[in-house]
């Protein structure tokens, strides 16, 4: 029992090589059904918004952050809890714009591109274009619009991953029709 223990190794580390391998593969199916890069592109955002917006839920339920009160503050809890809680990385924020809307994710490592190569010919895919759509869509859920894509990219042959967010504006708490 012991032995077999032992060669399992540490079960997070298989778990994320089985969910770097399943991306992998869901990448390599888009490519296959659509025409260019930049409707994979599309297709990976819509994908990670969709489960940035079912994600922030759980985020906040088990982080115990309170409400941000400016996007300096949101910056760290994205980089030092959320990233930490699901990617297990801590990444730098970095390059705040001089009026404080935007800034840059910069990521050393990123899980999503361990076994990757990019494929010849879809230099204009960004393959880790799922987490830009998760960050906007969590972030929409708590009333922030913003806008989120990568600047530099270490498949493409850049030294470190870059993912730029820029506020565009609060968003209203918007109340069905006929409910005032």
């Amino acid at each position: 029992m012991s032995r077999q223990a032992n060669r399992a190794g540490d079960p997070r580390k298989v778990n994320g090589e089985l969910f770097t391998l399943t991306y992998g593969a869901l990448v390599a199916q888009l490519i296959k059904d659509y025409e260019n890069d930049e409707q994979v592109n599309k297709q990976l955002d819509k994908m990670g918004y969709n489960m940035g917006v079912r994600l922030i839920e759980d985020f906040l339920a088990r982080a115990n952050t309170g409400r941000c009160n400016d996007f300096r503050e949101t910056a760290d809890v994205i980089a030092k809890v959320a990233f930490k809680m699901y990617l297990g990385l801590t990444p730098v924020v970095s390059n705040w714009s001089a009026a404080g809307d935007e800034f840059s994710l910069l990521l050393e490592s990123n899980p999503l591109t361990d076994f990757v190569e990019l494929p010849p010919g879809h230099a204009n895919l960004n393959y880790s274009n799922l987490m830009c759509g998760a960050l906007r869509g969590a972030l929409e859920m708590v009333q922030m619009d913003v806008d989120v894509k990568f600047i530099q990219d270490t498949l493409k042959g850049d030294n470190i991953t870059e993912i730029r967010l820029r506020f565009i504006k609060r968003l209203e708490d918007a109340v069905p029709v006929g409910e005032d």
